[in-house]
């Protein structure tokens, strides 16, 4: 197998990284190893639990399915990006309020899938909450306090 490293820039949360990689990693691995940006929990590494979503051009995907030469060009969103302690995103004080952290493990890719929901759709549907965190599961079983704190960020936005 040809397996080569490559030297390659990356723009994650608005600043641009120059990272050495090897072909076959996927970004969630130079996410989480060469860049310590480490929201994006490593669950499954199938694409199943969500826990792992980050956006690609404003898009949930999940990165472990993504490997880290296909986001070459492409603008990269990671939990981090979305406020600090003193800033908090609407989605994120909207969890905090709401409870809809719990265990937290699965929190960030909700949060991620939440954003580029209410990006794309400011006032939606129950439905279309349910289905834009369809990719993302709960261990904990929070699903009623994760949907309740969607609806709770529609409205502080």
């Amino acid at each position: 197998m040809l397996d080569f490293t490559a030297q390659i820039e990356l723009d994650v949360n608005g600043e641009v990284s120059t990272v050495d990689v090897r072909h076959h990693w996927t970004l969630l691995r130079v996410l989480r190893e060469s860049l310590q940006l480490t929201g994006a929990k490593r669950g499954c590494d199938r694409g199943e639990c969500g826990a792992c979503t980050v956006l690609l051009d404003g898009s949930p995907v999940y990165a472990c399915q993504i490997l880290v030469m296909q986001a070459v060009g492409r603008t990269i969103t990671t939990v981090e990006a979305l406020g600090d302690s003193d800033n908090l995103h609407p989605v994120q004080q909207a969890f905090l309020d709401n409870d809809g952290g719990q265990c937290g493990y699965c929190t960030p890719g909700f949060l991620l899938s939440a954003k580029a929901l209410l990006d794309q759709t400011p006032d939606p549907t129950e439905e279309e909450i349910r289905q834009a965190l369809s990719g993302n599961l709960c261990r904990c079983n929070a699903y009623g306090r994760i949907i309740e704190s969607v609806k709770r960020a529609t409205v502080e936005r």
